[in-house]
């Protein structure tokens, strides 16, 4: 009897311990009191979807991700270098269970936003092999499990690096090319599911016009036409590479990122020697005073109503989209907001995030659009909350607002 109570024992700690290391494994759950929407067409207004490989390749790509305040954390008064700068803003390293436990959720695509000015070795911008290789690594992790990837050129746009204007356009191609060239031998033997991306909002930093692409201004237009000449380089060294390079999606964004960037009459798409491999990055936190705004707290911007809202924030939502596919998708050509979400202002808005995220999906997935959650791993404070998991436990601290985005993506309900 006592060997029994014992094995009884034992069967019970074993599976409390199981339970409580399973973090990283679980699905998130819905919390109690919260509704998760399911969009139907009145709501987000399906449109056509032209059949391609292209628009085809987004639809694989389903719900994405973003591992953002990791990779990309950067100092720019020390200058500082080496691994700890993964851990610098975020205070958690990735982890391959944390990429399975957003396989398992239903992500199917990981944005992995890199800064490089910090890594590089020497006049030539050698990128040190330590941090290539570890985000070769946690890339991996994503591959391994199925998941499609993007690397970027994130936080390094200083003139000392790269910034697109017409004056620092020579510095910019050689900071850019040598940074990309690594990048692109290093991860030449990926199959499609390595996105390779040009730049993160190019933009003009320290301007009026840094966030607001203005072409009746000459410092706008100049530096859209700067972009075109970089995001063409890049796809051309890219294209001039080894192994998988050849015929791998490349993501291009126009000015600072925003719609308006690649809907301008001065944004070019790169030419390309591969058939229809160029796909356009949006980033769109939209409305701003509701998803970035942290300063409006009022009533009317920490709200996503489905009937208080259907003709502001939900209007806003569908024109922008809709331009987008109207100038693009639907002439076959891929787009993807691969930058959204909305930052967490009160104790009592979450009902209104997990609309809000449901709305969006549904609305981008039924324009042929994919979305990727930017999560920056901040749960606190007086900054921009958008994280949604915890890195260090594999908790989902808002698992509701994953459940929104997963039941309506339209892709998972073929």
């Amino acid at each position: 009897m006592r060997k029994l109570r014992l094995l009884i024992l034992l069967l019970v700690l074993s599976l409390l311990t199981g339970l409580c290391g399973a973090g990283f494994a679980d699905v998130p759950v819905q919390t109690e009191g919260i509704e998760i929407p399911v969009m139907t067409e009145d709501k987000f207004e399906k449109l056509e979807i032209p059949d391609n490989e292209a628009l085809n390749f987004v639809r694989e790509l389903k719900v994405g991700w973003n591992l953002g305040n990791s990779f990309d954390a950067w100092d720019g008064t020390s200058y500082k270098s080496g691994l700890g700068l993964e851990t610098y803003w975020c205070h958690a390293a990735a982890t391959k269970e944390l990429i399975h436990t957003l396989k398992e959720a239903g992500f199917n695509l990981i944005r992995i936003p890199v800064s490089w000015h910090n890594h590089v070795m020497d006049e030539n911008y050698t990128v040190d092999p330590v941090w290539m290789n570890r985000v070769h690594e946690v890339a991996q992790w994503a591959y391994d499990e199925g998941m499609y990837f993007i690397i970027n050129v994130h936080h390094d746009e200083n003139k000392k690096f790269f910034y697109p204007d017409s004056n620092n356009l020579d510095q910019s191609l050689k900071y850019l090319t040598a940074v990309w060239g690594q990048i692109a031998d290093a991860f030449a033997d990926f199959d499609n599911h390595c996105i390779l991306e040009s730049m993160n909002e190019p933009r003009l930093v320290g301007t009026s016009v840094e966030w607001w692409l203005d072409s009746s201004s000459a410092l706008c237009r100049d530096s859209v036409a700067v972009i075109n000449q970089l995001n063409q380089a890049f796809v051309d060294l890219v294209r001039s590479k080894g192994g998988n390079n050849a015929e791998r999606y490349l993501l291009v964004p126009g000015y600072c990122a925003s719609p308006e960037g690649v809907l301008s009459k001065f944004f070019e798409i790169p030419k390309d020697s591969a058939d229809n491999k160029i796909i356009l990055e949006v980033h769109a936190y939209r409305p701003y005073s509701y998803a970035l705004d942290k300063t409006k707290k009022d009533e009317i911007n920490t709200r996503f109503d489905y009937e208080k809202d259907k003709n502001t924030k939900m209007r806003e939502i569908r024109s922008f989209m809709t331009d987008l596919y109207k100038t693009y998708v639907s002439k076959g050509i891929p787009v993807i907001i691969d930058e959204f979400g909305v930052l967490q202002k009160t104790k009592d808005d979450l009902q209104s995030r997990v609309n809000f995220a449901a709305f969006y999906i549904a609305c981008a997935s039924a324009r042929g659009m994919t979305c990727c959650w930017w999560d920056n791993h901040s749960f606190s404070g007086d900054g921009e909350r958008f994280g949604i998991i915890s890195r260090v436990t594999g908790e989902w601290k808002y698992p509701d607002i994953a459940l929104a985005m997963t039941r309506n993506c339209l892709y998972n309900r073929e």
